[in-house]
């Protein structure tokens, strides 16, 4: 599967990253979600060099995010190198080059040129993201963190137990360690998947004020492992949920997993409260829109109709509907008080449009897999 992936994205250009992106989006906003955090990396032609804009890949993200009606956090990502083993870091492959600035300190200049582009897009807020320890070198990360002050910073850690092995034996620390050294770790950190985790990495993480980014369905579906959440959020991390490679985009699907993976790991029921699923569900803050969220006065009025009714919903109490209901079950979103999902239908809908969302994505991601 990495190898086609690879394939796909040597594929991408920025009007067909536009039309699978606004595709996509419009897919999450079905599902209820009303902010998405783009982990963004693939910046470049393929062969590496930059676009006339440096940022037209991030640029064609902005645009479909608006035209789909969700907000988007563009984490646009440092990746420097092709992997860690013992030995070191590995050169970036051919597949890669596209993802690569080549240096910090030229990332840092098309990501500050992103920043200043996006001054005056509400709709966006950009951030930062580390890919891994295995693609920014121990020298390297704490550049990073110099050159983003107070934004938004996330990175892959500890995916998998190969990255650990290879992080103790090339650097004698783990991811964690590694992050913590370079300053990577505050409250505006999220520490994606933290699937294998030590006892001093979990209160680590904590002591940092940092969150935790659990996707589910992924870490299950690349058999990758169950993640502590549970002694993460005991320690006093805050945990938060993704859908990372969207081969499903559902959160309710993404909460459920987060106490079910417990239940199997613990034989424990209620390890977490339908309240701390939702919690989960709506951490806006870890990408950057503090002010969404919540149904509070002064907040963003971002509303999803959950119908309660539905052949899995019907006689749930309202507590209760996070662990019954499905993506199809949202009926209706509204995004900054715009109404973008009116009774099952995206306002993308609104022109007639033969199959609707499931035809738009269709017919973006029909032909990579025909070249692949």
């Amino acid at each position: 599967w990495r190898e086609r992936m690879y394939r796909v994205a040597a594929q991408l250009d920025p009007s067909t990253y536009l039309a699978l992106a606004r595709a996509v989006y419009a897919e999450m906003a079905l599902a209820g979600v009303t902010a998405v955090g783009e982990f963004h990396y693939v910046h470049h032609r393929p062969d590496g060099t930059p676009y006339d804009d440096p940022n037209a890949m991030g640029s064609a993200l902005r645009q479909a995010a608006r035209e789909a009606g969700i907000r988007l956090t563009l984490l646009d990502t440092c990746y420097l190198h092709g992997g860690l083993d013992t030995d070191g870091h590995a050169a970036m492959s051919a597949e890669q080059r596209r993802f690569s600035d080549g240096s910090v300190d030229a990332w840092a200049r098309r990501h500050a040129q992103l920043r200043e582009d996006a001054l005056s897009d509400e709709n966006t807020v950009v951030g930062a993201a580390i890919h891994s320890v295995r693609a920014v070198a121990r020298d390297e990360l704490a550049d990073v963190v110099a050159a983003t002050p107070g934004e938004i910073l996330h990175a892959h850690v500890s995916e998998q137990p190969a990255e650990n092995a290879a992080a103790l034996a090339h650097y004698q620390r783990t991811p964690v360690g590694l992050l913590h050294e370079a300053g990577a770790l505050s409250e505006r950190f999220s520490a994606v998947h933290a699937t294998h985790l030590s006892d001093d990495d979990v209160s680590t993480l904590a002591r940092a004020g940092a969150t935790a980014c659990f996707c589910p369905t992924t870490e299950r579906d690349l058999a990758d492992g169950i993640g502590p959440a549970v002694a993460l959020y005991d320690a006093g991390a805050r945990l938060s949920l993704g859908s990372d490679q969207h081969a499903v985009i559902d959160m309710f699907e993404e909460a459920r997993g987060l106490e079910m993976h417990e239940r199997l790991t613990s034989n424990e029921r209620g390890r977490l409260s339908p309240r701390d699923l939702l919690a989960a569900a709506t951490r806006h803050a870890s990408i950057g829109w503090a002010d969404a969220g919540e149904i509070v006065i002064g907040a963003r009025a971002d509303l999803v109709v959950v119908e309660a009714e539905s052949l899995r919903t019907a006689g749930c109490s309202p507590d209760q509907i996070l662990l019954a209901a499905i993506a199809q079950d949202v009926t209706d979103v509204i995004v900054d008080g715009r109404v973008v999902v009116r009774g099952g239908r995206h306002r993308l809908e609104e022109t007639p449009a033969p199959g609707g969302i499931g035809r738009l994505l269709h017919d973006a991601i029909d032909p990579f897999w025909r070249q692949t």
